[in-house]
């Protein structure tokens, strides 16, 4: 069940599966570059590059999207460091592949383990995320 952002901010229930975490992660994530930059008028560098604006640029364009997403990430991600972003190619022109690894942070910033999740970037516009 996905609850808003307020709803988690007022839970004192904290995730004790790393399971737990990795699928809150997930979700984060596909709602972190499913967002365009500019979006959001409280956060204007929340979000990621639009696709529609650098897709007529393609394939030159794959490291502007690489480090849109790293900052992305970075930025409104504090759980995962230490991120990585790779393109990785598709047989399908239609599609675009990112492999993101970064290490697990607790809320006290220890490490939890290397984490590895791959998105896929639809023609529409559209990330999926899988850990």
């Amino acid at each position: 069940m996905s609850r808003g952002l307020l709803s988690r901010l007022g839970s004192s229930e904290r995730s004790s599966s790393s399971g737990d975490e990795r699928a809150e992660i997930v979700e984060h994530l596909r709602v972190l570059l499913n967002t365009r930059l500019g979006d959001s008028s409280t956060a204007p560098d929340f979000g990621v590059l639009d696709f529609s604006e650098v897709v007529h640029s393609l394939p030159g364009s794959v490291n502007l999207l690489q480090s849109s997403i790293r900052a992305t990430l970075l930025r409104y991600e504090p759980r995962l460091t230490n991120v990585i972003v790779r393109y990785v190619k598709s047989e399908d022109p239609l599609q675009l592949r990112f492999e993101i690894i970064a290490d697990a942070q607790d809320s006290n910033r220890k490490n939890r383990g290397r984490l590895q999740f791959q998105t896929r970037l639809s023609a529409g516009g559209r990330f999926d995320v899988h850990s």
